[in-house]
């Protein structure tokens, strides 16, 4: 199974942001809003939100009136996967949350869930609807 990671940071300035990775790096721009970035570095998936420099005090943003982590770190795997693992950690009584879907009936749409490790670090599980809109703006 051919797996890319993807990570969420916040960042002071979405459009500084946009200007190194892009410009200096050679990484492709993905979605974007005034207040979030995703980018294509070698076929990985980073998500910069617009929550200052990084600092646990800025825990939450907001998508689709959805309430998210700010800095998680995640993979996106088929939708077979996204299940089995999903019904795995229910079974194993992981706190995880619900399934949700992002975007939809737009680019992008996607099913997430969560679920925090032993060490505090939230995960993020994605599976795309479409796996050739990762990226598309």
């Amino acid at each position: 199974m051919k797996a890319a990671f993807h990570l969420a940071l916040p960042c002071d300035d979405i459009q500084k942001t946009k200007n190194f990775y892009v410009n200096a790096l050679g990484a492709s721009p993905g979605r974007s809003t005034d207040t979030w970035l995703d980018i294509n570095l070698y076929g990985n998936q980073l998500t910069f939100t617009s929550a200052g420099s990084f600092n646990f005090d800025f825990k939450n943003y907001r998508l689709s009136g959805h309430i998210l982590p700010s800095f998680h770190f995640g993979i996106i795997v088929d939708t077979d996967t996204w299940g089995m693992l999903y019904t795995k950690l229910l079974q194993l009584n992981e706190e995880v949350t619900t399934e949700v879907t992002f975007l939809e009936d737009k680019v992008g749409e996607h099913i997430s869930f969560f679920v925090t490790d032993p060490n505090g670090f939230i995960i993020e599980f994605k599976s795309f609807k479409n796996e050739d809109e990762i990226f598309v703006t």
